[in-house]
């Protein structure tokens, strides 16, 4: 077991103690115990033998380590597992729809001894759910557009867990004598903002010789984290994981590596052109080769770049192949020179301890340096945001002082001073205009009222967009992949005010906001709006998830010249007071 398979267990634990009305000291100890072990760098299988070293690890006691021993005994945590027969594993799926906590789950269970999905929307259809204590109308309708919204993301994952996963797969692959070529396609590939499962090629000796084979696909299904086995072949291995990711491990031969590639690469639609390309010009395509349809002769398959250019297409990166027009572009060498992570000079949305951070602003400048960057910004929280310790008109401007002085401190970059000021019900910013004309740039951003009617979401940001402050729109439709849609508002009238005022947006690199989204990042693009790629960091860890902005703004085919943190510090800084070409 790893160390998140091991939190998952006792997370799992803490929420069945829950719904078991179990002493909240209890609750809180398993929780407790499962932050502590994700959080540890080691993983506690290499610490089992060293019980006082396991120990000091904070929320870890004599009785959650002798949890820590039976699970790795047994296999299991007899506590977890008493539980779930009590309550059935379906009891599990219910704690993943939004606003059905485990005290509401209790309820319905000690009501109706129901624990699965099924039962729960048909109780609500029924109207049972309202006549519960602290429960009504409203509250069911709203249990009701739940679980519709958990049907249609149920098995889909945030791009950073997929990743996760593939790592860890792909680094126990490499354990294996005769592996040589390990990629992860599908999705992932090409970085989609949600990963439906993974598919994993696999190339190699061990992947030709049958008995090597064989011992390769044992090896693999002692991977840590796999639940169960779906499928076992010749050419392919299927499991799912812990946390319910299915994963195909396919094994192929070297000069079919780069045809699989292509094809389990996909999309769909990309493949279907492509292939309907190959045959017009004699050839058939598939996940073995590009072959001539006269003699079925191989003529390409060990790489893909020999697939396209056979086929007299320029080279398309993964992340556009979606069937947009990427074909008659690479065919006519339009392709424009896709934005990198090396053309950007700076990341200008991030926290620290003065609001909800975890880190000072000098950490965040190293951090940013550590990256080469030539500019950053600290951008704290206003003082709406009350839960996260948000900065008044006066605490702003001392904070103002401390990051000018910071900057004069600190030699080798440039430390920008910025806010991130929520946009209120009616429009107004947060803070009085004349703390945010000191501001080096403003990011305006909705974290409020989010059911506005689309008519009032509209007028909101294009009140925001008009105050002469507002350098850049945060995280501008304010989505939660996976668990909360976009906020509806007319896109085209804000993308237009925010081109007229020269506003920014911006495109959120958090994995669960991704914010704007490929296909808004090209309308944005088409209206002449400007993109800052930032990652919304609120800890030194978190800049590296600029990678999952920059594979959002390729999908969306954005070059460096569509986003303003490409530019040096002078000419960053004039664009967030409205100035750029």
């Amino acid at each position: 077991m790893d160390n998140k398979a091991i939190a998952g267990i006792l997370y799992e634990t803490a929420d069945l103690l829950e719904i078991d009305g179990q002493d909240s000291f209890r609750i809180r100890s398993y929780r407790n115990a499962a932050q502590a072990i994700e959080a540890v760098p080691q993983q506690i299988a290499d610490l089992m033998g060293e019980p006082k070293a396991i120990l000091k690890i904070p929320g870890i006691g004599k009785g959650m380590l002798m949890n820590l021993q039976e699970m790795f005994k047994d296999g299991r945590l007899s506590l977890h597992a008493e539980l779930l027969k009590k309550y059935r594993p379906s009891m599990l799926d219910l704690l993943k729809i939004q606003g059905l906590g485990p005290k509401t789950i209790a309820l319905i269970w000690s009501a109706y001894q129901v624990c699965d999905v099924e039962g729960v929307e048909k109780l609500a259809r029924e109207g049972k759910i309202r006549e519960l204590p602290r429960m009504g109308e409203k509250q069911e309708q709203k249990l009701l557009k739940a679980i519709e919204d958990y049907r249609r993301i149920a098995g889909r994952f945030l791009l950073d867990v997929a990743e996760r996963e593939a790592d860890k797969i792909q680094a126990h692959l490499r354990n294996f004598p005769g592996v040589e070529k390990i990629t992860p396609a599908g999705s992932l590939r090409r970085g989609r903002d949600t990963v439906g499962d993974l598919d994993i090629l696999v190339t190699g000796a061990a992947c030709c010789d049958d008995s090597e084979r064989e011992k390769l696909i044992d090896h693999i299904i002692r991977l840590p984290g796999l639940m169960e086995i779906i499928a076992r072949g010749e050419n392919k291995v299927s499991f799912r994981l812990r946390g319910g990711m299915q994963v195909d491990v396919r094994f192929l031969a070297p000069e079919s590596f780069g045809a699989a590639m292509q094809y389990f690469t996909g999309s769909k639609a990309h493949n279907v052109a492509l292939r309907q390309r190959a045959l017009k010009m004699g050839y058939t395509l598939s996940e073995y080769s590009l072959a001539r349809l006269d003699n079925e002769k191989a003529v390409a398959g060990n790489t893909e770049e020999e697939i396209y250019a056979t086929l007299k297409l320029d080279y398309i990166p993964p992340e556009l192949r979606e069937n947009l027009g990427e074909i008659d572009a690479a065919s006519n060498h339009r392709l424009p020179v896709l934005i990198s992570q090396s053309d950007l000079q700076g990341d200008v949305h991030m926290h620290t301890v003065e609001t909800d951070g975890r880190n000072t602003i000098e950490e965040m400048a190293a951090a940013a340096q550590a990256r080469g960057y030539q500019y950053m910004a600290i951008t704290d929280h206003s003082r709406n945001l009350a839960f996260a310790n948000g900065l008044d008109d006066t605490r702003a401007v001392e904070h103002i002082r401390k990051i000018r002085a910071a900057n004069e401190n600190i030699k080798g970059i440039r430390i920008f001073a910025g806010i991130e000021v929520d946009i209120l019900a009616d429009g107004t910013l947060d803070l009085s205009d004349s703390v945010l004309e000191q501001m080096d740039l403003v990011i305006a951003s909705v974290h409020s009222h989010f059911n506005q009617s689309p008519a009032e979401m509209t007028d909101r940001l294009l009140k925001a967009i008009e105050n002469r402050n507002t350098s850049l729109i945060g995280h501008p439709t304010g989505r939660i992949l996976l668990r909360r849609d976009s906020y509806q508002f007319d896109v085209d009238a804000v993308l237009k005010a925010a081109s007229q005022r020269k506003v920014a947006m911006e495109l959120n690199s958090y994995p669960d906001r991704l914010d704007l989204c490929d296909r808004l990042l090209r309308l944005a693009r088409q209206r002449g709006v400007k993109i800052v790629i930032n990652t919304d960091s609120h800890h030194t860890s978190h800049l590296e998830k600029i990678r999952y902005g920059v594979l959002q703004a390729r999908r969306a085919w954005l070059t460096s010249d569509d986003v303003l943190n490409t530019l040096p510090a002078q000419k960053f800084a004039k664009a967030m007071k409205h100035e750029w070409n």
